[in-house]
Parts: structure tokens; C-alpha cells; sequence
């Protein structure tokens, strides 16, 4: 936790660029085993049947999150870690993950990018069992601040998939996710502490809605799924899953808001995640 404070406190002092020098370092976890029981909570929060032999295919970037966290609130890093906003990932499963493997991780930052609204950084994690590579991941977070790129108009406005299900979620879903993967950033938490950051009242976790949806969805043994983060889901509310059948999956609010759109495929042919 001292080093998330030290990263907090740092954030006002930060210049964000494209060009600025990141942390080269790889973090790598080897050894790294799956603690059953926090595995379970994370399933049933997220709506993954229970028990099962494998890690839902979002799993490994819980696994990761405390390194990403590490290398996004150090010193070198050049983004403000308070207010850094999870704008997308890519994630590749390239086999069955069984929980109770032995797998190396880790997590690099590949690169900053400029953003019409500010400045990218993108986290890349990974995961091997036996050598191999079998799960990645690219993350993507924003820092906004002024630019002097002109303004992109945003993506049309795609029409509605077929509503699947309609979830109405706890004000405490928060809360549970949080306790299940460990990423307590106070947003998500109570309204209180979400009203701090300009928020009316707590909100989902990004990656919660993934989750949720992919537990619906399903995926292949090999998949790979790209998902963007389009708007916050506020807590407590009630949300649209919608599918088409052709791997395509989307979360909308209230008025057709879209909060999240992605889509499921077969994986691409190489793995990048460990490429240096």
C-alpha cells in the first residue's frame, strides 16, 4: 500500500507526455501459484460458475494488477496515477489455464502514445506455464490533460446489439469486487469517496463489467477478446447485456448509454506479450 500512497501523493507533481521516459523494468513473478478460495469469490462476483478446473480468461490480469500497480506508481513513471483512466484491453488465451498450475507472470509498460485527450501508457502482462506462453494481455490508461492535437470526432454511434439479459446490480458490487481482486481505488467503493473524484455515486469496476459479460458470453479454450471502456456503469443501477451471436458483446445503461463494447475471436497466430 506505500507505494500506491507514494504514487497518490506524487500524481499533482506529474508532466504527462507521449514523449516523456518511462520504467523499462520487467516485473516478473515466478513460482506464482492461485489461491483457491479468492479465485472462488472472484468467480461468483462476476457471475463465472464456481469450482471449475480452469481460471476465467480475465483471471490473470487480477494476478498482475498488483505489479501493473507498482510500476504505474513508481517514481520514474511520467502519468499521474490518480485519476488514470482504463480506456481498453486486449487479452489472448492461448490454452486452458488449470488453477491449480504453477505459471510465471509479469508485467512490463510497453510504451506512452498521445490520446486526443491526453497521453496513453500501455501495460503489457503475460503468462507462462511450462515455458510456454499461454495468456497476455495489453491494457491501456489514459492521463487527460490539455493537448495541442485537434479534437478527433468520436466513433458513430453503433446500433444496439439484441438485448441478452438485463442485470440490476448492488450498490455493494463495488465493494465485493474489490475484496475479490484486490483493486480498492476508492471510486468504486461509496458514494462518498466517489463524489471526491466527481463522480454522483460509486461505480463499476472496468474490469467487473468484462467479467460480467464474458461469463455470459463464454469463450473457446483459444480466444482473444478486445474490449473499450465507453462510460462509467454507476452503482446501484440496472444495465443491458447485448450479444449477436457473432462474438460481439456490449453493455448499455439507461438511454441506450453505451458503458462497454468488445468483441471475442479466435487468437491471433503469435504471442507478444514476452517479446522484447
Amino acid at each position: 500500500m506505500l507505494h500506491l500512497t507514494g504514487g497518490v501523493l506524487r500524481s499533482p507533481f506529474k508532466r504527462p507526455s507521449p514523449e516523456a521516459e518511462f520504467p523499462r523494468e520487467r516485473r516478473v513473478l515466478p513460482g506464482l501459484r492461485v489461491d483457491l478460495d479468492r479465485l472462488a469469490a472472484y468467480e461468483r462476483v462476476c457471475g463465472f460458475g464456481t469450482g471449475d478446473s480452469a481460471l476465467p480468461i480475465t483471471y490473470p490480469h487480477v494476478l498482475g494488477f498488483p505489479a501493473a500497480m507498482r510500476l504505474m506508481s513508481d517514481r520514474a513513471f511520467p502519468l499521474p496515477l490518480l485519476g488514470l483512466v482504463h480506456t481498453s484491453i486486449e487479452i489472448t488465451r492461448r490454452t486452458p489455464l488449470p488453477a491449480t498450475e504453477e505459471y510465471e507472470l509479469s508485467v512490463r509498460i510497453a510504451g506512452l502514445g498521445p490520446h486526443r485527450r491526453g497521453t496513453e501508457a500501455t501495460v503489457v502482462t503475460g503468462m507462462r506455464a511450462g515455458g510456454e506462453v499461454v495468456w497476455e494481455s495489453r491494457s491501456t490508461y489514459l492521463a487527460r490533460h490539455r493537448t495541442d492535437r485537434p479534437a478527433t470526432p468520436p466513433d458513430g454511434r453503433p446500433a444496439p446489439l439484441p438485448v441478452v439479459a438485463e442485470w440490476r446490480l448492488a450498490e455493494d458490487v463495488g465493494r465485493r469486487y474489490a475484496a475479490a481482486s484486490g483493486d480498492r481505488n476508492p471510486i468504486h467503493l461509496h458514494p462518498f469517496t466517489a463524489r471526491l473524484f466527481g463522480f454522483p455515486r460509486a461505480i463499476a469496476h472496468g474490469m467487473w463489467t468484462v467479467a460480467r459479460c464474458l461469463a455470459a458470453h463464454g469463450t473457446p479454450d483459444a480466444a482473444e477478446v478486445r474490449a473499450r471502456f465507453r462510460a462509467p456503469v454507476l452503482l446501484p443501477g440496472t444495465v443491458a447485456y447485448g450479444a449477436d451471436g457473432s462474438g460481439r458483446f456490449e453493455l448499455r445503461g439507461a438511454r441506450d448509454r453505451l458503458h462497454l463494447s468488445g468483441e471475442v475471436r479466435p487468437p491471433s497466430a503469435e504471442p507478444q506479450a514476452h517479446s522484447d
